[in-house]
């Protein structure tokens, strides 16, 4: 996925890309957003209608506006070299097989932290088949020690708005009724990341819901923080809980999390015979939704359902993968221990 050598851009937007464009984080990652809502098909010989090429270069030479294609081994020239603590959103995770660039070379656009450890984070990739936005242990699934990260040489300030630094709280007009924004979506993020997840009925997403509130909460009480100070409602000293990883994390919901949704899976494993080929049961159902909610979805084309198929397995063993499990241990088939940490 490597990627052909540098080449000129292909299509409509040729004559328009006369230099480097200069863009801010958002406009680079919307950028990017707009492949995979697209779901812009992977091909290393195609080139999309904007004039890119179609494979992970392509989408970062597109996301940068670069006014030529690129490939893994000269993006590194475009960016500067950072240290994995100074990663934000628009940035790149990227390894160049010098050797052989066939064999494993890739890249992808960081799009910000999934957890407060900072083991996971959102990548949008080119991959086959279409262009993903997913949850990815760090640094990638495989050759994990190889890749490096690089800063966009041409990267602009958002108009009135300083640099964000990744560990500022962004204010507390961010959050609460009628919010709408990234930072909504992050504080999410952390918060299943600190075992809050069970009070998302789907998400995190930007815009501010109860959902949002009572996780929030949660993690406030499970400070032993009461009143006004567990409001639900982020402040600084929350914001710097969850970013750096301070105190407990949140135990799950007594009665169980989310009134009127299906319930979060504490239940006990229903045993290893559900998940075979054949096997048709809600059991299938409710392990395809988890695995979609932590960001391990990418091989359903649809679903997921009832239905145990390969894509569900596939699923599954990128989600053991993750744990750093391998063989047998990694074979796509739940056991009680992969059932305990899916759904914890």
């Amino acid at each position: 996925m490597q990627g052909a050598p540098p080449g000129p851009l292909f299509g409509a937007q040729t004559l328009r890309a006369a230099q480097d464009l200069r863009l801010t984080r958002d406009q680079i990652i919307d950028r990017a957003k707009g492949w995979v809502d697209a779901q812009v098909p992977y091909d290393m010989n195609r080139y999309w209608s904007d004039g890119y090429r179609q494979d992970c270069s392509g989408l970062v030479s597109m996301a940068w506006g670069l006014k030529d294609n690129q490939w893994t081994g000269s993006l590194a020239a475009y960016g500067t070299r950072i240290d994995r603590s100074e990663l934000q959103p628009g940035d790149i995770l990227l390894f160049h097989n010098a050797a052989r660039p066939v064999a494993g070379s890739h890249v992808v656009i960081f799009g910000g932290w999934a957890n407060a450890a900072r083991s996971r984070y959102i990548a949008y990739e080119q991959t086959r088949p279409h262009a993903v936005k997913r949850t990815t242990p760090y640094a990638y699934w495989s050759n994990s020690s190889q890749y490096k990260a690089y800063r966009y040489k041409n990267l602009a300030t958002d108009p009135g708005r300083p640099p964000q630094d990744p560990g500022r709280f962004p204010g507390a007009d961010k959050f609460g009724p009628g919010a709408n924004n990234r930072h909504v979506t992050e504080l999410g993020r952390m918060l299943s990341g600190r075992g809050a997840g069970a009070y998302y009925g789907s998400g995190p997403g930007p815009r501010w819901s109860e959902a949002d509130r009572r996780a929030t909460q949660a993690f406030q009480q499970a400070q032993g923080w009461t009143g006004a100070d567990a409001d639900g409602i982020p402040g600084t000293t929350t914001w710097d809980y969850l970013v750096n990883g301070k105190g407990k994390s949140v135990r799950p919901p007594s009665d169980g999390g989310r009134p009127g949704h299906e319930d979060d899976g504490r239940a006990a494993f229903p045993g290893a015979g559900h998940f075979r080929p054949g096997q048709v049961n809600g059991h299938v159902l409710r392990l395809g939704r988890q695995l979609v909610r932590r960001g391990f979805g990418r091989h359903y084309a649809i679903g997921p359902g009832t239905s145990w198929g390969e894509a569900d397995r596939r699923n599954v063993a990128e989600f053991q993968r993750a744990q750093g499990w391998s063989g047998a241990d990694a074979d796509g088939y739940p056991g009680e221990h992969t059932w305990r940490l899916l759904f914890g």
